[in-house]
């Protein structure tokens, strides 16, 4: 999804600079899912001077606004992507953190079934599935490591 300085306006956003170049850097990223510090340290190599205090507060404001999800993978920190008009799930990588998207209508169907034997009608779910990346790297790490299941 492509937002506007219209659609900053809309939210009860006033369109500045530093807010203007946060939206670009995410909707522009090649990587969708960036932490704040991502956001901030792509702004300095781009040479933007916008401090790592704004980067947070523009992210939650676009959280508030729903311009952004927040999503808490494990590994302690948050992650923040456009929002989109489709939903989709998470797989994540518990090496690197590697997050990849999809849908499966499957596992889709499945959860609403789920949700209706138990009384429920499905408004809303979040599904984040970790494991280890085809990464060599990871592969030898994870083979590595004590208690990996």
């Amino acid at each position: 999804m492509t937002f506007t300085n219209q659609d900053l306006r809309n939210a009860g956003l006033k369109v500045t600079l530093p807010r203007i170049k946060i939206l670009e850097l995410l909707e522009n990223s090649p990587v969708h899912h960036l932490s704040a510090e991502d956001v901030y340290k792509a702004l300095l190599e781009q040479g933007e001077d916008v401090g790592l205090a704004t980067v947070y507060r523009v992210l939650t404001q676009f959280e508030a606004a729903g311009i952004v999800e927040r999503h808490h993978f494990e590994g302690g920190h948050s992650v923040f992507e456009i929002s989109q008009d489709e939903h989709h799930d998470h797989i994540v990588c518990i090496m690197c953190n590697k997050v990849l998207e999809f849908n499966d209508d499957v596992i889709e169907a499945q959860q609403r079934k789920v949700a209706e034997s138990l009384g429920f009608t499905l408004t809303d779910h979040a599904l984040h599935l970790y494991g280890v990346c085809s990464n060599s790297t990871c592969q030898e790490k994870a083979n590595g490591r004590k208690n990996y299941k």
